[in-house]
């Protein structure tokens, strides 16, 4: 029976606002959002990119990013938590829709209920997912991965880790492998080291240590030369579901920041302007209007390219720089935005009790996310100026 995204719509917004009171108590105390993900899951989120055929609604890119905004408004870093489990979903539908059904047992899995998370963050790799310092040996059957991998949002909750190691076999031509490990597969570790890091706590985004984990070739889903000369629309589509759910949920966060300085800021009183509150003062208005202001730039470039992405848009080789610029703009906008909001809140904005604090220490984190400040700015120079962006000394 065909699902109704109308009913979907109509849970979420009730189960959004419930993760929203949450969010505080997974802050404070280094917890995982489990409630929210339940509530999400039994109410149909983790499905809403999965085809119909496969039990899900079906939903392109648009209107995924719609609702990843309107969570993250409420709890961003449960947002951004399963946008890794979203990113696989919805590029692999995207794929699916090409004609490219290879990878239909993740949707399959996704439509049974399965957990899908990413393990591409990788200490000392500044080019993630063209590169890495996880080692793949071929073996009979499959592949041996040995490395330590970062950021592993979802750890507590998933089925299926996506991840990528490199075949160094031959020297003048590596090789990147893509692969989904199983929970049940051997010889890895999650390692706790989320605990009381800046921000984005409740995405329990622990390390996975893997000690030559095999993983059989039917889980081997790619195997691409490195760099960028191995884009295909399977890397592309981790980018660009990866980076534009990134851009989303700090946008949302930036939406949230912004309508709690409006609400607060016409009951912070002033003794020295000779007017009721600091609303009147003009610089503060100045730095308000520039959050506006950022606020309505942003959001027309981010459903811009969401858009031209879900119809299918050619932008051919221009779809990098396409991408990475969207979510350079968004997360250094919505950190300006945050920042500007520090100080008109003042003294109270560093206060726990404010809530103000704590969503000023998950949007510091946009600007880490990749492409980070200087990767992006690589690929947007070398892009349109046509050079190599494989060519090193970088």
């Amino acid at each position: 029976m065909k699902k109704s995204k109308d009913i979907l719509y109509k849970n979420l917004e009730d189960v959004f606002e419930r993760c929203g009171k949450r969010a505080a108590h997974y802050d404070a105390n280094n917890l995982f959002f489990q409630d929210d993900f339940e509530e999400l899951k039994e109410a149909g989120y983790l499905l809403m990119s999965v085809p119909e055929e496969h039990g899900g609604y079906g939903m392109k890119m648009s209107e995924t990013m719609a609702l990843t905004r309107k969570l993250a408004y409420h709890a961003a870093p449960t947002a951004l938590g399963l946008n890794m489990h979203v990113y696989w979903t919805g590029l692999i539908a995207d794929l699916h829709r090409s004609g490219d059904t290879s990878l239909d047992w993740v949707l399959e899995e996704a439509g049974r209920g399965k957990v899908f998370a990413a393990g591409h963050g990788e200490s000392g790799n500044d080019s993630p997912l063209l590169y890495s310092t996880c080692i793949a040996n071929k073996v009979e059957g499959g592949y041996k991965f040995k490395g330590h991998k970062m950021f592993g949002s979802l750890s507590p909750v998933w089925d299926f880790l996506g991840f990528h190691g490199q075949d160094n076999s031959n020297p003048d031509n590596p090789m990147v492998i893509h692969a989904f490990m199983p929970r049940s597969a051997q010889n890895y570790e999650i390692k706790k080291t989320w605990d009381n890091v800046l921000g984005m706590r409740a995405t329990q985004s622990n390390d996975t240590i893997l000690n030559d984990v095999f993983v059989p070739n039917e889980y081997v889903v790619r195997r691409v030369p490195a760099g960028f000369k191995g884009v295909d629309q399977f890397i592309l589509g981790i980018f660009a579901w990866a980076l534009l759910g990134f851009s989303n949920v700090y946008f949302g966060l930036a939406l949230h920041i912004v309508d709690m300085v409006l609400e607060k800021l016409p009951n912070k009183s002033s003794i020295s302007l000779g007017r009721p509150s600091m609303a009147y003062n003009g610089l503060i208005q100045h730095d308000v209007a520039d959050m506006i202001l950022e606020l309505e730039s942003i959001e027309p470039h981010l459903n811009t390219i969401v858009e031209d992405w879900s119809n299918g848009k050619d932008y051919g080789d221009a779809w990098g720089v396409k991408i990475v610029a969207a979510k350079c703009h968004a997360s250094e906008g919505s950190w300006r935005i945050a920042d500007k909001a520090m100080d008109i809140m003042g003294g109270a904005g560093i206060i726990r009790q404010s809530g103000f604090e704590r969503l000023f220490r998950d949007a510091r984190l946009a600007k880490i996310h990749p492409a980070n400040t200087y990767l992006a700015r690589e690929i947007i120079a070398k892009g349109m100026l046509g050079l190599d962006l494989d060519l090193k000394p970088r």
